[in-house]
């Protein structure tokens, strides 16, 4: 059965679900396009050569089980696709929508390798779960007996929310402390709709809640309570904040009205697709209708606002990357959609400064050039004397990627080891900082990365924290 299923890479070619057409998908922040009718779902997953290596699975942080779940898929079994996808990923409709698939699991796909096009894991990823849920087949978290001691975790991104099913599961009493007044971090806040539907995110959140856990929204730790008194209410603590403090730019008249950070412009969007009221968008300030917005950055945050200011009817949208497409960090995917939707890439520009009266209105560009690779293997970035030019803006966008917040004296505990780039110093072994009891996962060790990533550290901190918590109440019971 699977032999005949599979192996259609040859006869079958490559096909995405159907975009919208660029005019279309421009005037909503609803996704781009719709996920796959069933037989096209079972043609592209038959494309799989179920090979004896699986690079696919190899290059997924998860290790996701996907040449399994894709003859499943292809041989028309698709709760058994579900339910293994499930068993490795605690968002996997999620992340079929905002991994960047081209550098990790269709990237490294074998029949890529051959001439015959990537199957679009992705995109089989997103079906098979979003059918689950119209399907009925999510089921609720089953709980555990309760083993009567609490877990504290700070942060409601993808890496917090993945730890608080697990240790749910194993009976552990769970509380998420967030800053914001909704749950899922960056998800929620971060990522455009376009990219990711909001109801998406909140299934998953009322998922989780309906399980017993308690969110605690509009909580900062520093703020609400110290680290130390959350150290006293639970037995045990996982920082999993993420990093959201912007990289900083030098640049003359930096200071000018209408430079703005990525996230408070994403943040303000995603708060007006909620209903909510958000001033800095209603006057103007983080609103491009009607600009020239300058976006400068080539990551998927920088990609997410050039095409946030599309949707908000902006009158130009330019991106400054100092490097060229090649070499550019963020996804390709992006890149393309973005040039359909009008998009204008300045490559090989950085700025060189900002100038206009109490607001800016021109960004002067430097010309750049590429020398020889620096540390990360890409070609470091040189000016070029010849080439320098200015630039018309209303709105500048900066989207130079991010930096752990001061947690330690923003938590009041200023014995909480960092490393000289502010991250938590954890013992890698076991995920705990120099804190006991206290752990820290995802970005916040890490530095700014993927939701993949932080969903696979919440997976593995969860058996640290279990055997820790075992060890804890057996050296009670003995005491007792």
């Amino acid at each position: 059965m699977a032999k005949e299923s599979m192996l259609k890479f040859v006869s079958k070619p490559q096909a995405y679900p159907q975009k919208r057409t660029a005019k279309l998908r421009a005037e909503d922040f609803a996704e781009i396009a719709d996920r796959y009718a069933p037989q096209a779902a079972a043609d592209q997953a038959s494309r799989c050569s179920q090979c004896g290596v699986p690079y696919c699975s190899v290059h997924c942080p998860l290790h996701n089980h996907i040449p399994d779940w894709l003859r499943l898929t292809a041989e028309g079994r698709l709760r058994e696709a579900y339910e293994l996808s499930n068993l490795t990923s605690t968002m996997p409709e999620i992340c079929g929508r905002i991994c960047p698939q081209d550098r990790l699991c269709e990237g490294n796909c074998v029949i890529e390798f051959s001439g015959h096009d990537a199957v679009t894991i992705g995109s089989v990823e997103k079906y098979i779960t979003d059918t689950a849920w119209e399907e009925g087949w999510v089921e609720p978290i089953e709980v555990g007996p309760s083993r009567g001691q609490s877990v504290g975790i700070i942060g409601a991104g993808p890496g917090g929310l993945t730890t608080a099913e697990y240790l749910r599961v194993g009976g552990y009493d769970i509380h998420v402390y967030d800053r914001y007044d909704r749950m899922g971090g960056l998800l929620t806040y971060g990522i455009p709709g376009f990219k990711l539907e909001k109801d998406v995110v909140m299934r998953r959140i009322k998922r989780l809640e309906d399980s017993g856990i308690v969110f605690h929204a509009n909580f900062e730790v520093g703020r609400d309570a110290s680290l130390d008194a959350l150290r006293a209410k639970h037995d045990a603590v996982l920082i999993a904040t993420g990093v959201y403090k912007a990289r900083d730019i030098k640049t003359p008249g930096i200071g000018l009205e209408g430079i703005v950070p990525a996230l408070d412009y994403l943040t303000a969007s995603n708060r007006k697709g909620f209903g909510d009221a958000v001033p800095a968008f209603d006057n103007g300030a983080l609103n491009a209708e009607g600009k020239d917005v300058v976006v400068i950055g080539g990551g998927d945050t920088a990609m997410d606002c050039v095409r946030t200011a599309v949707r908000q009817g902006a009158k130009s949208v330019k991106c400054l990357y100092r490097r060229d497409r090649e070499n550019m960090p963020g996804s390709q995917r992006e890149v393309a959609n973005a040039e359909e939707e009008g998009v204008e890439f300045v490559w090989l520009s950085g700025p060189k400064g900002f100038d206009g009266d109490g607001r800016v209105e021109r960004v002067h560009v430097s010309k750049m050039r590429l020398g020889a690779p620096d540390a990360s293997g890409r070609r470091a970035p040189e000016n070029d004397p010849e080439g320098d030019f200015t630039l018309n803006a209303d709105l500048v966008i900066t989207a130079l990627g991010f930096e752990a917040e001061e947690l330690p004296v923003l938590f009041g505990a200023p014995d909480l080891g960092v490393t000289r780039w502010g991250t938590i110093r954890v013992d890698h072994a076991t995920q705990m900082t120099n804190l006991d009891g206290v752990f820290a996962i995802g970005d916040i060790v890490r530095g700014a990365s993927l939701v993949v990533w932080a969903i696979r550290d919440g997976r593995d901190v969860t058996q640290h924290m279990h055997k820790w918590l075992q060890a804890k109440a057996n050296a009670a019971k003995v005491a007792a």
